[in-house]
């Protein structure tokens, strides 16, 4: 099987100097992807990305190795929180109940694996028991943005002929409003029970979780007759390691160590865009609308 090893970096940020280590590195002669920002080498030899890492150590560059064939990938699934949006919605409705430090701290060992997701779930959840529903809509209209490159992500594979769904582990009251923003053909999530327009503290069984979001990534490979060669999966915790060592290509996205060791990719210095480039898509094949 042959490899390419993929550079990419902020956008406009991939210095010459950067380039020419890794060109010392593993030999040959760079292909510009977009210019200053992203580039490939095909190896003719086995490299290792974790050596490749270490001799561009201290460089704002993320790199990574990539089966050469089969590149573009039919059906990307992500994760919402942190992934494609900037933000915990969990915690910044906690921020409106006063209480954001004590719930962050459990998503935050959620998001590391030292908790199981759904018991952590169920206790953050209940914590927020009387907020308002109106809460909500605050949160989504004050706190919540699609992370740079995501719109572009879901609209290049979509425009070229990928299944796309939004799958998370959050609330169905978000996941609707951000795979419309974004171009996400489905979305699944968890569903808050609400009563008397105010949340009941707790959320709908069975809740969406690890064994839930790689399940979804089997059905929805089922359903539109792709082989899990050809699937991409992006998340940042512990919530979407399933899927993502299940998919054809599984990124860590600016993700918690555990995932980002297991990922066959991660993104930590670039946008969302590096998913494409990874997939060998150039900056002129981007659908930008």
């Amino acid at each position: 099987m042959n490899y390419t090893l993929v550079l990419s970096a902020a956008l406009g940020a991939l210095d010459d100097d950067t380039v020419k280590a890794a060109s010392a590195f593993v030999g040959g002669s760079p292909h510009w992807l977009a210019p200053g920002t992203a580039c490939e080498f095909r190896l003719s030899t086995t490299v290792e990305i974790e050596a490749v890492r270490k001799a561009l150590a201290g460089r704002q560059v993320d790199a990574n190795i990539v089966p050469s064939e089969r590149r573009r990938k039919r059906l990307l699934i992500a994760d919402m929180d942190s992934t494609i949006i900037g933000c915990e919605c969990i915690d910044e409705l906690a921020a409106f109940a006063g209480i954001k430090p004590q719930i962050a701290a459990v998503t935050e060992r959620a998001m590391r694996g030292e908790v199981p997701f759904e018991t952590s779930l169920r206790e953050r959840v209940a914590l927020l028991k009387g907020l308002p529903q109106q809460t909500l809509e605050r949160v989504f209209t004050e706190r919540v943005r699609l992370n740079d490159g995501a719109h572009i992500l879901v609209q290049t594979m979509a425009a070229h002929g990928a299944a796309t769904a939004l799958v998370s582990g959050g609330f169905t009251f978000f996941t609707s409003r951000v795979a419309q923003a974004a171009g996400f053909a489905t979305h699944q999530a968890n569903e808050l029970v609400i009563e008397n327009n105010a949340l009941a503290g707790t959320v709908r069984e069975p809740i969406l979780g690890r064994d839930a979001k790689r399940d979804a990534l089997l059905n929805l490979a089922r359903e539109h007759s792709i082989d899990l060669a050809d699937t991409l999966a992006i998340g940042d915790g512990a919530n979407d390691l399933a899927m993502i060592t299940e998919a054809g290509l599984g990124i860590a996205y600016r993700a918690m160590p555990i995932v980002a060791d297991a990922a066959h990719a991660r993104i930590d210095h670039s946008d969302l865009t590096a998913a494409l480039y990874l997939q060998g898509y150039r900056e002129t094949d981007f659908v930008m609308e």
